[in-house]
């Protein structure tokens, strides 16, 4: 009697959503940064997730910590394999740091501004890395990526109304917390630096997924795993609040409107943008062998 060829192994979800409203004063100099709508995004996201299968984890404001958001993401690398697919969104404030590990003495490392502490791009790049080759990889991130914005001046948005909260860590606040934790950033670059087989690298816009640079590109052919980012808004822009889900993440709700949306993710992203104001152009970047992920349905595990 012939044997049974074993059944392939079913793809494995797993997401993580984080949704802070505000941050911790006591590392921010002060600042809180409250916003409305950003819980609502994770929680929202969060729901999406668990409907396409997924078993999803949420972490909200006070929960939102550099450790757990960490530890989260090692968990996940460790656990997922070739085929599996690890979802990734953050709603809350973007912020930036001086970068001490790259070529510009002058330039500016995006971060997300957990509630204990930022997130260096070079960090999330390095975490994300560290995934399986094969393994699929969706981030989307409802923030502000500033650090061209601090060098250019604020975004010229020609709108003023108070309801329209923007997402991006002043500048002040951002130069304050650094300045109060200089060491502590400045290693954390330079541990990844360290990291990468005695290779400084700086993925400047890997956690915005904005410009494509030289060095950024050699850096992507390095990537093990396969990832789509879609951030919130251009550099020069700002990524706004709402009453009710951040602008960005209510108009992906809206086009995907509850699984109806008929296309894969690069028309997703064009669908999304084309419903956007002028000030606010979600991007779309990749990284590593994306050409069959990204002709797949949105979310599918």
């Amino acid at each position: 009697m012939a044997s049974k060829t074993p059944a392939a192994k079913k793809p494995r979800g797993l997401s993580l959503h984080l949704g802070l409203n505000s941050v911790s004063p006591a590392h921010y100099g002060g600042w809180s940064g409250d916003l409305t709508a950003c819980e609502f995004d994770a929680k929202d996201m969060a729901a999406l997730a668990t409907g396409r299968g997924m078993k999803a984890t949420v972490l909200l404001t006070k929960a939102g910590t550099r450790a757990k958001l960490l530890s989260a993401l090692r968990a996940a690398s460790k656990a997922l394999v070739k085929g599996d697919l690890f979802f990734l969104t953050f709603s809350g404030h973007g912020g930036q740091v001086p970068d001490v590990s790259g070529e510009e003495a002058d330039k500016l490392d995006e971060t997300w501004c957990l509630y204990d502490g930022q997130l260096i791009d070079d960090e999330l790049y390095m975490e994300l890395g560290k995934f399986a080759t094969g393994v699929r990889i969706l981030v989307l991130s409802d923030s502000c990526h500033s650090g061209t914005v601090v060098r250019a001046g604020p975004p010229a948005t020609g709108i003023t109304a108070p309801e329209l909260r923007s997402k991006m860590m002043p500048p002040s606040v951002g130069m304050r917390t650094y300045e109060a934790h200089k060491a502590f950033y400045d290693k954390l670059q330079m541990d990844v630096a360290k990291a990468e087989s005695g290779v400084q690298i700086d993925p400047d816009e890997a956690l915005a997924g904005l410009a494509v640079s030289t060095r950024l590109t050699k850096i992507a052919k390095r990537f093990k795993a396969r990832a789509i980012l879609i951030s919130g808004c251009q550099d020069n822009q700002s990524s706004y609040d709402g009453q009710h889900n951040g602008a960005f993440t209510g108009r992906l709700l809206t086009v995907w409107n509850r699984g109806n949306f008929d296309g894969n993710y690069a028309t997703f992203h064009k669908h999304i943008a084309a419903g956007m104001p002028p000030i606010q152009t979600p991007n779309l970047f990749t990284m590593g062998p994306v050409a069959t992920f990204l002709k797949q349905k949105p979310f599918s595990v």
